[in-house]
């Protein structure tokens, strides 16, 4: 079985990945619209589009969450960042608890994207929709068979037969919060404890389905959008997802998002390129990520309709409440012990 060592020798060589230049800024650029993303996946299709669409020229940089955050900061009012764009509300609300983000007053975004999928005070918009559920190997389990929920995982009747995220995962992070949320602090810290001494721990997602696949564990939690993809490389992947907590309060829901920076030099700009992405651009921001468009206007991708069904029940919690528990959530996994 693939072993924590293992799990935290690929998180620590994540860690010390510094954040790169996917084009150039120089000072020939000064009038382009500079992006700093966190988000990898689909990103520049979506930068190349926009501009076709408005002739605005986009220069971007991505890198660790974390450290785009830290340059942001630290350039202050001689940043060149007009926008940042993130995965999880975790990074969100991190960004705007550090005072990184300017109010938005925009009627588009407002009517694009639900309140619950964005900051209270405009300071950030959900883009896209991910959900956080539950996935089992097709080969051991029958679906009626899976856990229904987060919180049946902690049972002792799942000990060893689980997979699931590090504690350094803001996505798992983000899913305690939830539990917070729903149980309180008691509570869910008696759910992570069960997790802790039920789970085998892994550094991605991507490992979690690798060991539900080869076997090594029988059910798990991942990003729903990371088993579509699979699907696109081997339709028969051993692997399927049940929708989380569909009998009381749905299957928890974060977002990938934006907002325009304190000190943005094109804060018109930066702010429609943030309604473009929630409108006309939904769709190439998803592209064949599999991600759920956060505005309900749009389809989702055929994929996820056929593989999955989309028509399920998902958690209200809005993602703001998830953000601001972040901290709350990282200090329970530790004093639960879960690594």
């Amino acid at each position: 079985m693939f072993t924590r060592r293992i799990s935290r020798l690929i998180a620590a060589t994540a860690a010390v990945a510094v954040a790169a230049l996917s084009a150039s800024c120089s000072d020939d650029d000064s009038d382009a619209l500079h992006v700093y993303s966190g988000r990898h996946y689909g990103i520049e299709k979506a930068f190349e589009q926009f501009t076709k669409d408005t002739g605005i020229k986009v220069v971007f940089l991505t890198g660790n969450d974390g450290e785009l955050r830290e340059r942001i900061a630290a350039e202050g009012e001689e940043t060149k960042a007009d926008a940042y764009i993130t995965v999880d509300a975790g990074n969100l609300a991190a960004a705007a608890a550090q005072g990184l983000f300017q109010p938005i007053d925009s009627s588009v975004l407002a009517q694009a994207i639900p309140a619950e999928l964005s900051d209270p005070d405009g300071l950030w918009y959900g883009l896209t929709v991910r959900v956080r559920t539950i996935v089992y190997n097709t080969d051991l389990l029958a679906a009626e068979d899976v856990p229904a929920t987060y919180e049946e995982l902690a049972e002792p009747t799942w000990k060893g037969r689980v997979c699931m995220r590090n504690s350094t995962s803001v996505y798992q992070q983000s899913l305690v919060a939830s539990l917070i949320a729903a149980h309180g602090e008691e509570e869910a810290l008696r759910i992570v404890k069960g997790w802790a001494g039920n789970a085998e721990i892994f550094a991605t997602d991507e490992l979690i389905l690798d060991a539900l696949a080869d076997g090594l564990c029988e059910v798990g939690v991942t990003n729903h959008y990371y088993l579509a993809r699979r699907y696109d490389e081997n339709p028969n992947f051993p692997v399927g997802l049940v929708w989380a907590n569909q009998d009381d309060r749905g299957a928890h829901v974060n977002v990938s998002g934006g907002g325009v920076t304190k000190h943005s030099r094109h804060p018109e700009e930066a702010q429609r390129f943030l309604e473009w992405l929630a409108t006309d651009g939904q769709k190439v921001l998803i592209g064949d990520n599999h991600e759920l468009p956060a505005n309900p206007a749009i389809e989702p991708d055929q994929v996820l309709v056929d593989r999955f069904g989309v028509d399920f029940l998902a958690d209200p919690l809005d993602a703001a409440t998830i953000g601001s528990l972040n901290a709350d959530a990282v200090r329970l996994m530790d004093e639960a012990g879960y690594e």
